[in-house]
């Protein structure tokens, strides 16, 4: 398998029909990556595999095994819960393929241990954002997989946001920041817009105002690369409306409920891979 302009030469089989794998499969696409006659992808409902033809062009078979035949690289893209019994399940229709999963919490040495002795497997945490491909994704390789393919997956999922490869150990308190991330984030957007509206504005103008000035936000942290708490100085005047909105947000835990929400992320991270 090759990376030519960052257009990769091979099939790639998707297993899980998801928002996420949709995701995966229409950004690939999109960025030109993978062509959708080079994508298959496995999804038990018939009206979702029909969907998902329409949309993206690529073919859709309803068991995993058909799908994971042959396929240079196969991508899990299932929940958790059910991820063991797919991996078993596409053990035997393995021919060298390179496996990536984003089930949270599940290790590459877990999924090794269902798949045949030598497998690469490359652990990847995407978020939401990549359904407009400006995703935040972690990548972590597994014991058998070479640097070249720990690449190749950045390089993949690059097409859908940004990346950073980090060793495993992280897997857990990334998914609790970039993976639970967007919910997070939607919340602040609609408990600032709720308080606006409290306050008499009308439902879509609060709910503009606080959505593009959390993503405003965010682009100039980014872009500037300024530290969060000097955006923080440069707004808060002395005396001024922002200080008494700290303080009343301080006074609320704001940061502490942010950090035991984190926590509680990486618990039940953990727990799933158990």
């Amino acid at each position: 398998m090759t990376i030519g302009h960052l257009r990769i030469e091979g099939t790639l089989a998707i297993i899980g029909g998801g928002r996420m794998g949709e995701a995966i499969a229409g950004g690939l696409i999109a960025a030109d990556v993978l062509a959708p006659g080079s994508i298959v992808v496995a999804e038990p409902v018939p009206a979702r595999r029909a969907e998902l033809s329409a949309a993206h062009g690529v073919r859709c078979v309803a068991e995993a095994a058909p799908a994971a035949y042959d396929a240079d690289i196969v991508l899990l893209a299932v929940k958790p819960q059910v991820v063991d019994e797919v991996a078993a399940s596409i053990a035997s229709d393995l021919a060298d393929a390179l496996v990536i999963s984003i089930a949270a919490g599940i290790s590459c040495a877990r999924l090794e241990s269902h798949l045949p002795a030598g497998t690469a497997v490359v652990r990847v945490m995407p978020n939401m954002p990549a359904l407009v491909r400006e995703g935040m994704s972690v990548i972590s390789g597994g014991s058998e997989a070479t640097a070249e393919q720990v690449d190749l997956v950045r390089s993949l999922f690059s097409a859908l946001g940004k990346t950073v490869v980090l060793e495993e150990r992280y897997q857990d308190a990334a998914t609790a920041i970039s993976g639970s991330g967007p919910a997070y984030v939607a919340l602040v957007v609609d408990a600032l817009a709720r308080a606006g509206v409290r306050h008499g504005l009308p439902r879509q103008v609060a709910e503009d105002l606080a959505l593009q000035t959390v993503a405003g936000t965010a682009t100039l942290i980014d872009r500037t690369g300024q530290h969060p708490e000097q955006v923080i100085d440069n707004v808060a005047s002395p005396g001024g409306t922002t200080i008494a909105a700290i303080e009343a947000l301080e006074a609320g835990g704001l940061r502490s409920a942010f950090a035991a929400a984190v926590s509680a992320a990486i618990s039940r991270s953990k727990e799933l891979g158990t």
